[in-house]
Order: C-alpha cells, then structure tokens, then sequence
C-alpha cells in the first residue's frame, strides 16, 4: 500500500476583492492553468521579511 502526503490547511482566509481585482485573478489563472489558491500562495511566500528583532504587534 502506497501512502500519500496530503497537504491540510493550517489557516483558512477569505479575502474580499473588488470585480476587477477578481477578474484580473481569474485571467491571469486561466492565462496560467494554474488554480487561485496557487498564485496567491506564491504571492504570499515572495513577500519580503525583515529580519528586524522587533515585535509589529507591540
């Protein structure tokens, strides 16, 4: 028997976009192949981070 990884979600979100922010992200997926959930979590990951030791929240 062949066991799989299945990826589970950790988090969840739900984002609110305008009708052309929608539209933009359906042409660019259907221009792609690729799914949203797929572009927008590359998006996520080229974010850049500072290395600042310092707490955004405080």
């Amino acid at each position: 028997m062949t066991m799989t990884n299945k990826k589970w979600a950790v988090k969840r979100i739900t984002v609110n976009l305008a009708t052309q922010e929608a539209e933009k992200l359906d042409k660019y997926c259907q221009q792609t192949g690729r799914p949203a959930t797929d572009v927008i979590r590359e998006l996520i990951r080229s974010l850049p981070i500072s290395d600042d030791s310092k707490d955004v929240n405080k």
